[in-house]
């Protein structure tokens, strides 16, 4: 659908869409707003999209395909998985830090039960992407094979949302993206197999 507006529409669509739904509560924002802030008629965007929900929700699978990429991009020629699994917090935490709108809009201040309901909440390419790295460790004994793939994701997923919002409250005086390498330390150690030893260790 997006491919059919100007790109020009289409990024003054985002930026507007960005600016309101960061800044606001999701009930109040509305279309309306948008088409403003965006200098786009209440009738384009409503005869393309509907809803605000489905304007929001368009906008957030770009986005959140941009930082997929990005992960994809990052992790090239990486075949350590440690070093794979810290690159992926990384990219995580960076992302969010140079783009914080849409950690508000994610983290913040649209109801996630709203989102859920939506097939974009799935983000199926970035989710696989996530549980192939987990399983691989798991099959090769490096990760907690007792605990299934998708709650190791959980347990990081939820400690980058954890981390963004308090960096917020914190007034952003630090890096995000610059905690990453303490951070990951205990998270290494919390999805490890406990009864896992490297080649060094078992010589």
């Amino acid at each position: 659908m997006l491919q059919t507006l100007k790109s020009d529409v289409q990024e003054r669509l985002g930026n507007a869409v960005m600016a309101i739904f960061s800044n606001s509560d999701f009930h109040q924002a509305n279309i309306r707003d948008v088409a403003k802030k965006a200098g786009v008629s209440f009738s384009t965007i409503y005869h393309y999209y509907g809803s605000k929900e489905r304007l929001l929700f368009s906008f957030l699978d770009i986005w959140l395909g941009e930082l997929t990429d990005r992960i994809v991009d990052h992790l090239q020629g990486i075949e350590d998985l440690k070093e794979k699994m810290r690159k992926v917090l990384w990219v995580q935490l960076d992302y969010y830090e140079r783009n914080p709108g849409l950690g508000k809009i994610l983290f913040m201040t649209l109801p996630m039960k709203t989102w859920m309901a939506d097939r974009t909440f799935q983000q199926k390419k970035m989710i696989n992407l996530y549980l192939d790295v987990l399983r691989k460790g798991q099959q090769e004994g490096i990760l907690n094979p007792h605990v299934r793939a998708g709650v190791l994701m959980d347990f990081m997923l939820g400690l980058v949302q954890r981390s963004f919002f308090m960096w917020i409250s914190r007034g952003c005086k630090e890096s995000l993206a610059a905690q990453a390498n303490t951070m990951f330390a205990m998270v290494w150690r919390a999805i490890t197999n406990p009864d896992y030893k490297s080649e060094k260790e078992k010589e």
